[in-house]
């Protein structure tokens, strides 16, 4: 027994040391202080609101929200979004019509109103803002990715 406990003590003295020295070097997305330090929150950054939409980058992509949404109501009675991208408000304001699939459920039956999975908008539909990322973004849209594949390659006849 105390071989045993002896043995667990040993094996996991190198991976504690080694979780310590990969938490040092990780980068930080807070700044330089230590996470247990409070510091005052950044200012809110401005939204984008020009209302152009966002080309999306693959396939089945949520739609980013070109416009501000501060101020709107979303809770068990209201839906401020619906006002303008329900079917009925689409010719008056202009906004696209929500897909067919927010009305259906899981099995993909058809309801006769929002489907309760996709009535908070925000879960996946995000405005944008003009904040710095906080990470270096080395994403390659996939028409890019199959460019390559589509240049007929040179040197061969």
């Amino acid at each position: 027994m105390r071989r045993s406990v002896f043995l667990i003590l040993a094996g996991l003295g190198p991976c504690l040391a080694a979780g310590t020295i990969l938490a040092q070097d990780a980068p930080r997305l807070r700044g330089p202080q230590p996470f247990t330090r409070e510091t005052p929150a950044p200012p809110m950054q401005r939204q984008v609101t020009d209302d152009v939409r966002v080309r999306r980058n693959y396939p089945d992509q949520p739609p980013v929200i070109p416009h501000s949404i501060e101020g709107y109501a979303m809770d068990l009675n209201a839906n401020k979004c619906m006002s303008c991208h329900a079917r009925k408000f689409t010719d008056q304001s202009q906004a696209p019509m929500i897909s067919v699939t927010h009305y259906q459920d899981r099995e993909g039956n058809t309801l006769g109103g929002l489907a309760p999975r996709r009535y908070v908008c925000v879960s996946c539909h995000v405005p944008q803002t003009t904040a710095k990322p906080l990470v270096d973004n080395v994403f390659t849209d996939m028409d890019a990715l199959a460019e390559p594949e589509r240049q007929p390659e040179r040197g061969r006849h």
